[in-house]
């Protein structure tokens, strides 16, 4: 099911339940902002997920009611992450869904941090 990213947030997400230690994660980075763990279904051979402990559906939502230290903080630390964990040669991708069309699934910001092989193109071609 897609979201709506207009909506609400709701704490009852599974990435809140992570936040709060109702559901375990193999963490890989956190601190008093974010927390950073593997994808329980890898889509790569690195596929790592980086969350705001701030209550924010989306990218949309979170750029515009989000602190600039905030934003930065997080936008550095997903940098950060992606070079601790080797991947910036040969490179990576970086993917944040945003809504109905951009296939949300948690309405939770989350940006995925894909690397470790080949990833193919950016979108399936039809």
């Amino acid at each position: 099911m897609a979201i709506d990213p207009t909506q609400p947030y709701d704490p009852d997400n599974i990435f809140g339940r992570i936040l709060r230690g109702e559901i375990p994660n193999e963490t890989v980075y956190e601190d008093e902002h974010i927390l950073a763990f593997k994808d329980i279904n890898p889509q790569a051979p690195i596929h790592v997920l980086v969350i705001p402990k701030g209550e924010y559906v989306s990218w949309d939502d979170f750029s515009e009611r989000a602190s600039d230290a905030e934003i930065g903080h997080f936008v550095r630390k997903v940098g950060e992450i992606a070079r601790d964990l080797g991947l910036v040669e040969p490179g990576y991708r970086l993917l944040a869904n945003i809504g109905k069309h951009g296939h949300q699934e948690v309405p939770h910001l989350h940006v995925h941090i894909f690397g470790g092989g080949p990833l193919g193109p950016m979108l399936a071609r039809s």
